[in-house]
């Protein structure tokens, strides 16, 4: 597995409430997770980066996950850990109350990646057919467009857009969606919070993975583009590469 991390403040915040990591244990096996904090001052931040440095401290004494089964409920376990933790935090310190925060993370393994979130940050994949969206948004506006009250060119500019259904740490239980996919050489996975998502389209997605010569090229691609579109919130982003050669870089 290859991999990069990127997350930028963006033009307009004054703070950075997103964190990212990409995390590997012992097995060789590959961890990314994105989350983008909200709240009240700088709660969010302290919401999002709990959330990285539990999965980061979980997943480096994890052991082999062999099965997409085995991959599934470690993280709903490990997000429903990780959200009562959250959630105490809240509620023991007044300055961060009403905290939370989205997140997206894959297992890669050598043979599948499984996927879950909560709120609005993406997971992407592109492989040989082609490039696509592999989570579904838990926002005001994404049950707008499926119930069919809203366009999906509507959705780009509807003033509740930032609205979000569900976030982790916000209640003492939390719903999440999980997915697994199968993972193969040269196969492509990209998790963003819509900081990217919002400013890049999935057509400028797909020519970036394809066309770089190396994922940071690709990485600091996204960061100046979306940042070019207006930059107006954090920009993070984790890639994962399947190559055929061990190690991770």
């Amino acid at each position: 597995m290859k991999s990069v991390h990127y997350t930028d403040k963006g033009k307009v915040r004054q703070h950075n409430e997103d964190s990212v990591g990409v995390f590997t244990n012992k097995e060789g096996d590959c961890l990314a997770v994105v989350a983008d904090g909200m709240g009240g001052h700088r709660a969010g931040d302290v919401a999002s980066s709990m959330t990285i440095n539990k999965f980061e401290e979980l997943w480096e004494s994890e052991g082999k996950i062999a099965t997409a089964e085995q991959a599934e409920k470690w993280l709903q376990d490990k997000i429903k850990e990780i959200n009562q933790g959250v959630f105490e935090h809240s509620q023991a310190n007044m300055e961060c109350e009403g905290m939370g925060t989205t997140v997206v993370a894959a297992i890669c393994t050598a043979n599948f990646a499984t996927i879950v979130n909560i709120g609005d940050s993406r997971g992407y994949i592109l492989n040989e057919s082609g490039f696509s969206q592999l989570t579904e948004d838990h926002s005001l506006v994404n049950e707008l467009v499926r119930s069919g009250q809203i366009s999906k060119e509507d959705a780009e500019h509807h003033p509740r857009k930032n609205v979000l259904l569900r976030a982790l740490g916000t209640e003492e239980k939390v719903e999440m969606d999980t997915k697994t996919i199968i993972f193969e050489e040269e196969d492509i996975i990209m998790l963003c919070s819509d900081g990217l998502s919002n400013k890049v389209s999935e057509e400028e997605m797909e020519s970036i993975l394809s066309s770089s010569q190396d994922l940071d090229q690709a990485g600091r691609k996204f960061i100046s583009l979306a940042n070019e579109n207006g930059g107006e919130d954090n920009i993070s982003l984790a890639i994962v590469k399947y190559t055929p050669e061990s190690g991770n870089g």
